[in-house]
């Protein structure tokens, strides 16, 4: 029989964070990297989890309608259905000095798209049971 002594069993759905802030830097510039991003935020959208997904950088053009059908990437969920999921599940934020880097305004973006700055992502990312990640 094996040694158990000190081992403890992990409560993984506890243990396992309940909101999940996911900032994405990247958009057709390093396509890869930002279909993980939309993917793993529409997957934990799915899975119950609270989620926030920024758009920063280049991913700041998907904001805009229109935009997401333009990006391809093969193998990949189509852009425009995995922000239909964050968007009915989540939310959408795109960053302020991104959007005013663009020209990008509130009237411009996709409808459930906010913009929002750094102190909301910093409030956002150091909530409790709160997990950031960064693509």
């Amino acid at each position: 029989m094996a040694n158990t002594r000190g081992c403890t069993a992990v409560d993984y759905d506890s243990a396992m964070a309940k909101k999940l802030v996911i900032k994405v830097t990247a958009g057709a510039d390093a396509p890869e990297r930002c279909s993980q991003a939309f993917t793993v935020a529409a997957v934990a959208v799915a899975s119950g989890v609270d989620v926030s997904l920024w758009l920063t950088g280049e991913s700041a053009w998907f904001a805009l309608p229109g935009r997401a059908a333009e990006f391809e990437l093969p193998h990949a969920a189509p852009l425009p259905d995995l922000i239909d999921s964050i968007l009915a599940g989540g939310r959408l934020t795109l960053c302020t000095q991104c959007a005013a880097r663009r020209d990008i305004t509130e009237k411009d973006v996709i409808e459930g798209v906010r913009i929002a700055g750094a102190q909301v992502f910093v409030q956002e990312s150091l909530a409790d049971e709160t997990q950031a990640l960064v693509y």
